[in-house]
């Protein structure tokens, strides 16, 4: 087993024993694959691993960071972002952005290229160069059902926006009354590029979502989201009740890898011990 691969799954499994996923901040959102593939075995899946296992590690001090791996030839060079929600806790952002790893491997194996969304984090790696780049594209945007438009309760909606648009600074919250709205860039972004990528998640949220009760613009680099009456929540939870069998089971998957990794590097290490002494 590639010594990369293995200390990730102990990270992994650490992490899942100190702190058990919340469903709030690790309910999937959206994710993606490149279309280009590496071969099993390849210096690039070496340092993919690496590059994983540097993420999860950093994301238990730090809510914010960003990494490059170089290789041998420019195919093997490797770079990757997470970014935790910016009223996350640490051990809350740790768990995330493990969390996020784990569903990444499942959802673009072997591709040289993924990013995935959770509630409470989101993790990218490429071996494209597109840290500092701002990326406006359309990822994933939902907007409630509509029943009918109060002028009142849009009125308050759109002041929140542009409350969260005039705010500045990479992570943004309003409210006005029973409506809440957040914003937020991924960290790799210079201030005049994060203004710029939520004013465009902003705008295209009200042309797209009209006078829905709750809406969510999720482009390439940043996010706008609002809700009212908490009707977000409600939406939510109505549609993550079917997903707990499948995260439960995902989740002892995981842990039995995690330990047949541990396993391994036990025997390894037992074995060089005992060649050591002669035996």
């Amino acid at each position: 087993m590639d010594k990369a691969l293995a200390t990730l799954l102990f990270s992994l499994f650490t992490l899942s024993l100190l702190h058990p996923s919340h469903s709030s901040t690790g309910s999937f959102i959206y994710g993606g694959c490149s279309q280009i593939k590496y071969s099993p075995g390849s210096p690039y899946e070496s340092n993919l691993n690496s590059l994983l296992t540097s993420l999860v590690n950093s994301a238990t001090y730090s809510s914010y960071n960003k990494y490059s791996i170089s290789g041998s030839t420019q195919q093997d060079v490797i770079n990757g972002v997470y970014q935790c929600r910016g009223d996350l806790a640490m051990p809350d952002c740790a768990t995330c952005v493990a969390r996020a790893v784990t569903q990444l491997a499942p959802l673009c194996s072997q591709a040289c290229g993924g990013a995935v969304q959770l509630e409470g984090c989101f993790v990218k790696y490429d071996n494209t160069s597109f840290i500092g780049v701002e990326d406006k594209t359309v990822v994933m945007k939902k907007c409630a059902p509509a029943v009918g438009y109060d002028p009142e309760v849009m009125g308050r909606r759109d002041a929140v926006l542009a409350s969260l648009s005039s705010t500045g600074g990479l992570y943004r919250v309003g409210g006005s009354g029973d409506v809440e709205g957040v914003a937020q860039c991924v960290g790799d972004l210079s201030n005049g590029k994060c203004q710029d990528c939520v004013t465009e998640a902003i705008g295209r949220l009200k042309s797209d979502c009209g006078g829905a009760v709750f809406g969510d613009m999720f482009l390439a680099k940043c996010y706008a989201r609002y809700s009212t009456s908490g009707a977000h929540d409600v939406y939510a939870r109505s549609h993550h009740d079917g997903h707990d069998e499948a995260e439960k089971t995902f989740a002892i998957i995981i842990g039995l890898l995690a330990g047949v990794a541990l396993i391994i590097i036990f025997l390894t290490f037992m074995r060089k011990a005992f060649g050591r002494n002669g035996k």
